[in-house]
């Protein structure tokens, strides 16, 4: 399993979601998960990538959640927990989607 997490320089949450895949890694008993960086530069690249807005968190290549909708510009995204919407999923909804993909 290979986690990308996808974002822009602007974004405040790119580096909190990297700790917590790791933690939700860990929570599902594999804590050697291999996460890569992908920096996307312009609108253009966005356009071209599947990039759902910064921090879009990639599991071989896939979305890790099924609500991710493809943006063409430079934009944060957010997620939606069980206490609003927030910068970044909860440890248990990435825990759940490293399952349902791994």
């Amino acid at each position: 399993m290979k986690v990308e997490i996808l974002y822009f320089d602007g974004c405040p949450n790119w580096r909190e979601a990297a700790d917590r895949v790791r933690e939700a890694a860990t929570v599902i008993g594999r804590p050697g998960i291999e996460i890569g960086y992908r920096r996307i530069a312009s609108d253009a690249e966005a356009a071209r990538s599947p990039f759902s807005g910064s921090p879009t968190i990639l599991v071989d290549g896939v979305d890790a959640f099924d609500d991710a909708v493809p943006v063409t510009e430079l934009a944060c995204r957010v997620y939606a927990t069980e206490t609003g919407l927030a910068g970044l999923p909860t440890l248990e909804q990435l825990a759940s989607a490293l399952r349902a993909r791994g």
